[in-house]
């Protein structure tokens, strides 16, 4: 699916420069050579002045590009996700030869951006090298953060319980002063707090209350995580408290075995001990007796 951001002004020219054709006879046009502006790197789309260089876009999104505004033009009343439904059905059933020219433009624009990010990173400096790593290291922090919390939410974990200002706010949000959803949350922390304790005593139960739901549906989710095989969706008390009865349950049945084998193994060591002491005992008798 290709971002609609991608079709700005710059797509305009790029259309112009090609002839106006239908959706029957697309397939057959795609075959002819690409005029010299489109299949030469194309600097607008790939990099800009102030700046490190936008990666370039690969073969489908150049013919994104190309088809999109034809079909626009053709076809008005059409949606935009069904516009690129249509373009996208039409790349899949393009041959490899129909696909050589938007993939080979988009082979150049990728040499042209090294070429550019060479150029880009000689004239960083030290201090802007570190920081640009630092907005790397939080970009990639953050796109973590959201794959756990799409993963979170695929596996059904429930959602947290909400404070008795959240449910104050969701319940009067409609009502709440100002045209803004900043202007109505304000208001609605003023009127908040000029609640009487009375008033908000009402909240505070009905917070009480979801977080009890919130315990119950949690201990459910992770009994199920535990037999999924995702202990590491777990908190981390939540399993060490369902390791303590295991370990119980194991020393309980290892329990008597083991000291069955402590006393077996004390008896013996007794038993070796005494004998020794008994030959040790009768050796020393032996030499006496020989001596005298």
């Amino acid at each position: 699916m290709a971002p609609f951001s991608l079709v700005t002004a710059s797509v305009s020219w790029l259309a112009k420069s090609f002839s106006v054709f239908s959706s029957t006879s697309t397939l057959a046009r795609c075959t002819s050579v690409l005029p010299a502006a489109y299949v030469n790197p194309v600097r607008c789309l790939t990099s800009q002045a102030s700046g490190p260089p936008k990666r370039p876009l690969n073969g489908y999104l150049r013919y994104v590009l190309q088809q999109q505004p034809v079909i626009t033009r053709h076809n008005p009343e059409i949606k935009s996700v069904d516009i690129i439904r249509r373009i996208a059905q039409q790349w899949r059933t393009m041959s490899p030869e129909q696909k050589q020219p938007f993939q080979e433009a988009s082979l150049q624009a990728r040499e042209q951006f090294k070429v550019d990010l060479q150029h880009y990173q000689a004239q960083l400096t030290p201090a802007q090298v570190q920081q640009q790593a630092l907005e790397k290291r939080q970009r990639m922090a953050k796109r973590k953060a959201i794959r756990k919390k799409r993963e979170l939410t695929n596996l059904g974990k429930p959602k947290r319980p909400r404070s008795p200002f959240n449910i104050f706010m969701s319940e009067h949000f409609v009502e709440a002063r100002g045209t803004t959803t900043q202007a109505k949350m304000k208001s609605l922390l003023e009127d908040w707090k000029n609640l009487f304790g009375h008033q908000k005593q009402v909240y505070m139960q009905l917070a009480e209350d979801d977080k009890i739901r919130y315990k119950n549906e949690m201990k459910l989710w992770e009994d199920h995580m535990m037999e999924i095989g995702r202990e590491d969706l777990i908190r981390e008390q939540t399993l060490s408290t369902k390791k303590k009865p295991a370990a119980k349950r194991l020393a309980a049945k290892t329990g008597p075995k083991k000291a069955k084998a402590v006393k077996k193994a004390t008896a013996t060591g007794k038993s070796k001990t005494s004998r020794k002491t008994a030959k040790s005992s009768s050796v020393k008798t032996a030499r006496t007796t020989k001596k005298t």
